[in-house]
């Protein structure tokens, strides 16, 4: 059967791109709706949903992919995915140290690898985390048939409960106890790790990374199941073949998606959904969510056909989702160098915002009611222009691929 490509995937990545960006760019963090926000520890908020939508995204171009892959030789297989994963990483690490210097007494001096022992370059993040598990997951995606996949899944899910709970101390699922923290210590040292939880852990580290795999395989799972259009053995038992195969792919994913909804809530009666520690219930919970909106996607957009500028608005987020997701990053970095007098505090002393935090302090924060909205404006004007810059590359043709 020829893999049929559906835009419904193309608008889904474009829509986590997107909301990726909104999410980690308001006016001030001290100012943000809650649905904005993320979880403080346990519990899933929309925001939460954003990166494990992505990483399922992931799997789903997988599954596109891999088929070729396993075509080709082995060699070449290697031979993309080590290059792949090796760039991704650097290009995550280098945004960390971007832009190389800082300013400190009105003096820019260049950011060091490791500046004392508790302070440095942090290692992890979100792109490092995405190159770690596309990596484990294509080799375990390239090796096995898609049941085995499934299987191995689940079990990486129940290891890292089981694991989480035997190497963790008193209150494993807690951040003081929780046993990712202490590995984060011993691999990457004290300097190397995120310190904006109010102490030292890493919500992007390493041991938390494993079942980011499983998050990425239940993509490319579900990426799977789309190609073959719900025409799989084991589901042609449950529904019948139809004439109508994008029917019958809807019903497949909403029953998929609902039963994964189900198993992550009684999950989570004793893992509860935490993006921090990445629990196995989190993964769960959010596959099927991400399972239920690809599955409302190809309803609205391959069955009814609606195809608005809404859908034009995030498919052009994913024509080139690494390079904008990176470029949203970078742009503040650089500009936080360039420093405008925005008038004395209380003691006298010059405040200085860069052009970004100068625009949202003299327009965005002016607008009228509470802060939260100008804060939002603010995000929405960030996001409008990676839009802009994401058209021009869309319509010149231009797609940076790594």
């Amino acid at each position: 059967m020829n893999q049929v490509r559906y835009y419904s995937l193309d608008v889904f990545r474009g829509a986590t791109v997107a909301l990726m960006i909104l999410v980690n760019n308001p006016g001030t963090w001290s100012f943000m709706f809650s649905p904005l926000q993320h979880a403080e520890w346990n519990g899933c908020t929309p925001t939460d949903l954003v990166f494990p939508f992505f990483l399922f995204a992931v799997g789903n171009a997988m599954a596109f992919v891999i088929p070729r892959m396993q075509k080709s030789s082995q060699s070449m297989f290697w031979q993309k995915v080590i290059k792949r994963t090796i760039i991704i990483f650097l290009i995550g690490l280098f945004l960390n140290w971007f832009p190389f210097f800082k300013w400190d007494n009105n003096h820019l001096i260049f950011k060091a690898w490791k500046e004392s022992d508790e302070n440095g370059i942090r290692i992890m993040g979100v792109l490092q985390r995405i190159a770690i598990a596309y990596f484990f997951a294509s080799i375990i995606a390239f090796y096995f048939k898609p049941k085995k996949v499934l299987w191995i899944s689940i079990i990486i899910l129940i290891i890292y409960w089981l694991t989480t709970i035997i190497l963790g101390g008193n209150n494993p699922y807690s951040i003081d106890d929780f046993y990712g923290a202490k590995l984060d210590y011993q691999i990457l040292g004290l300097a190397h790790i995120y310190k904006g939880e109010g102490m030292p852990f890493d919500p992007e580290g390493l041991y938390s990374t494993i079942p980011t795999i499983s998050q990425v395989l239940l993509g490319y799972l579900a990426g799977y199941f789309i190609t073959k259009q719900g025409n799989i053995k084991w589901f042609n038992k449950i529904i019948p073949t139809t004439d109508y195969p994008n029917y019958r792919l809807v019903a497949g994913l909403f029953t998929i998606g609902t039963i994964a909804l189900i198993i992550g809530y009684f999950w989570q009666l004793e893992f509860p959904y935490n993006k921090k520690i990445w629990s196995s219930s989190y993964v769960v919970h959010t596959t099927g969510l991400a399972t239920l909106a690809i599955a409302t996607m190809i309803w609205f957009i391959e069955i009814l056909s609606i195809r608005n500028i809404l859908m034009k608005f995030f498919d052009v987020f994913g024509k080139n989702p690494l390079f904008i997701f990176v470029l949203s990053g970078l742009l503040p970095r650089l500009f936080a160098l360039i420093r405008i007098n925005n008038g004395q505090n209380e003691q006298g002393e010059i405040n200085y915002v860069s052009p970004f935090g100068w625009f949202y302090q003299n327009v965005c924060a002016k607008t009228p009611g509470i802060p939260e909205i100008g804060s939002f404006i603010y995000s929405l004007i960030f996001l409008a222009l990676f839009w802009f810059l994401a058209y021009l590359l869309d319509k010149n043709k231009i797609y940076i691929k790594v």
